[in-house]
């Protein structure tokens, strides 16, 4: 992994990957005083080359962001067509920015594991009966019906503002 401090200038420390990492896969919510912190926003490219930016429920599991959207969601379409994407969140401290590449998860086992992280998390997801997408009781509307297809974002690239004291700036490369 390289790293670049890009708050050395300003006498900043380099953000500690391994410490988001830890905040990211534990699901810790950030401050409780942050304003639409717990959303999580997902940027694809449009066919014309503008960006799509949309609401996401999205995880992060095992060193990647995963996602769930509907078949004829314009994000499925965009990925589909061509995957580079970003992710977005603010945790407890930081707000991460991740690029990366989408891709379709199929695999059952993963997408059991995947749904079953879901559920503990409070949404109630399971694998479909063919294994390769999920079910749950409610979702986004705009979705439409189950079942949907998973995806898992492959990160390049993250650049993590750490938003408590010292302060930090760092980006990642994978």
């Amino acid at each position: 992994m390289e790293i670049i401090n890009l708050g050395a200038r300003d006498g900043l420390p380099p953000v500690d990957w391994a410490s988001i990492d830890q905040t990211l896969t534990s699901g810790a919510p950030p401050a409780p005083e942050a304003h639409n912190a717990r959303t999580t926003w997902l940027a694809t490219i449009n066919e014309d080359g503008s960006p799509h930016v949309t609401a996401v429920g999205a995880l992060w599991l095992d060193g990647a962001f995963w996602f769930q959207t509907g078949d004829g969601t314009r994000k499925a379409a965009n990925v589909a067509r061509d995957p580079r994407c970003t992710v977005s969140i603010s945790v407890r401290g930081a707000d991460v920015v991740v690029e990366g590449e989408a891709s379709r998860v199929t695999d059952p086992a993963v997408i059991a594991r995947v749904a079953a992280v879901w559920a503990e998390g409070g949404w109630p997801a399971e694998p479909d009966a063919s294994g390769t997408g999920i079910t749950a009781p409610f979702n986004a509307p705009s979705l439409g019906p189950p079942p949907w297809p998973v995806y898992r974002i492959e990160p390049r690239s993250a650049v993590v503002t750490l938003v408590s004291e010292p302060g930090g700036l760092t980006r990642f490369r994978f």
